[in-house]
């Protein structure tokens, strides 16, 4: 039994050691300025809420983790937001 738990342990603690990095990597990365810009810009209001109650890094998270699910489901549609209608290039050309 013993050897068993010497044979294993390692390639476990290997493995869990990986998943920890990937867990920690966007944690790491630091938010610029645009992402800032662009969550004002898109932010339900539970996105809101979360920066209001836990900070920037959680609600950036929670951001994160929506942008990304649009992404990969996707429909490329942004969330409505109350700031009025927004203006693309096209319209600003004409």
């Amino acid at each position: 039994m013993v050897a068993l738990i010497v044979i294993l342990f390692p390639p476990l603690l290997i493995a869990f050691l990986l998943v920890m990095e990937r867990v920690e990597e966007p944690l790491r990365r630091p938010t610029t300025q645009r992402e800032v810009e662009d969550f004002l810009g898109t932010a339900t209001p539970g996105e809101v809420d979360a920066l209001a109650q836990s900070g920037i890094r959680r609600a950036m998270s929670r951001w994160r983790r929506r942008r990304q699910s649009t992404r990969t489901r996707g429909t490329g549609q942004r969330a409505v937001t109350d700031r009025g209608p927004q203006l693309t290039d096209a319209d600003e050309r004409s």
